[in-house]
C-alpha cells in the first residue's frame, strides 16, 4: 500500500504501509484536547482497527506532546457540557488502550493532564528527555485514569502523582514504568522503524493474543473507571472548580 496522507484541523495522520504516524496539530495550544481532537482522534482510532492498521505512533507537534484537556474557553463551558467533554475524552483513552494495533506514544515537553492520561493508555510509552508529566485532574475534583496509571506505575507512585499535582520527570516516570523505555533522544523516523521491526517480526493474531494475555487492566474495569469519572465530574460546581484551579496557577507564577 502506498503511503497516504490526511490531514484536519487538529491532527495528521500518515500511512505507512500497515503502520500509522499520527500527529496531534495544535502546537498553538499545546496539543491541548479540545472536543474537535478528541472526536477526531476518535475517528482514527476506529479508521485504523478497520483498515488492518498493525501499529500507531502518536506524537505532538510543536514544544510539547500535549497539555491536557482544552479549558481555553471555560466561559462558555456549563456543568453539563464540561461532564460530555470528559466521558468522550475517557471513551476515547479505553477505545486507545484497547485497540487491536500496537499502540506508541513519544512523549516531549509538557505530557500532562489528559495528554498524560493518553500517554498512559498507550502500549508502547517512550520520552525523551525533557518529557515531564502531571496529573493535576483531582485539583478539581476529577478521577480520570487513575486506574490505568496505578496499574502501570504502582499504588504509591500514582497516589503521590495524583494527590500532588506535581510535575514527574522523564527519568522518574521511567523508573514507575510510566514510560516504558529508558529516556532518549528519539526522534519519529527512529520511532516508526522500530514499530515497523515490532511489525515484521509477529503476524497480528499473535501479537493480538499475546496483548490480550498481558494487558494489566480487563475490560469490566473500563466501566468501572467510567462509573469513578462520572461521579467525579458530576459534581455540582465543576466549573467553577476548574476557575479557581485555574486562578490559584496563574497566582503562583
Amino acid at each position: 500500500m502506498s503511503d497516504m496522507a490526511t490531514t484536519a484541523p487538529c491532527m495528521a495522520l500518515t500511512r505507512h504501509g500497515a503502520i500509522a504516524h499520527l500527529r496531534l496539530a495544535r502546537a498553538a495550544k499545546g496539543n491541548s484536547l479540545s472536543a474537535e481532537l478528541v472526536q477526531q482522534l476518535d475517528a482514527a482510532i476506529d479508521a485504523c482497527s478497520a483498515d488492518g492498521t498493525q501499529a500507531v505512533l502518536l506524537e505532538g507537534d510543536g514544544a510539547h506532546f500535549c497539555t491536557g484537556f482544552d479549558l481555553s474557553d471555560l466561559d462558555t463551558e456549563t456543568d453539563d457540557s464540561l461532564l460530555a467533554r470528559f466521558v468522550r475524552v475517557e471513551l476515547m483513552l479505553q477505545k486507545w488502550y484497547r485497540a487491536p494495533f500496537i499502540t506508541a506514544a513519544l512523549a516531549h515537553g509538557k505530557t500532562w493532564g489528559a495528554g498524560a492520561d493518553l500517554f498512559a493508555a498507550s502500549a508502547l510509552r517512550w520520552a525523551l528527555p525533557d518529557a515531564t508529566f502531571s496529573f493535576p485532574g483531582a485539583a478539581f475534583g476529577l478521577v480520570l485514569g487513575s486506574g490505568r496509571l496505578s496499574a502501570l506505575s504502582g499504588v504509591a507512585a500514582a497516589t503521590d502523582w495524583i494527590t500532588s499535582g506535581r510535575r514527574v520527570g522523564a527519568a522518574e516516570a521511567h523508573r514507575h514504568a510510566l514510560v516504558s523505555a529508558a529516556p532518549e533522544a528519539l526522534d519519529g523516523a527512529q520511532a516508526m522503524t522500530r514499530l515497523q521491526a515490532m511489525v515484521d517480526r509477529l503476524d497480528a493474531d499473535t501479537r493480538a493474543q499475546i496483548r490480550a494475555a498481558t494487558q494489566l487492566r480487563s475490560a469490566a474495569d473500563d466501566a468501572v473507571d467510567l462509573a469513578r469519572l462520572v461521579r467525579s465530574a458530576a459534581r455540582p460546581g465543576v466549573k467553577e472548580r476548574i476557575a479557581r484551579y485555574r486562578a490559584s496557577l496563574r497566582a503562583n507564577r
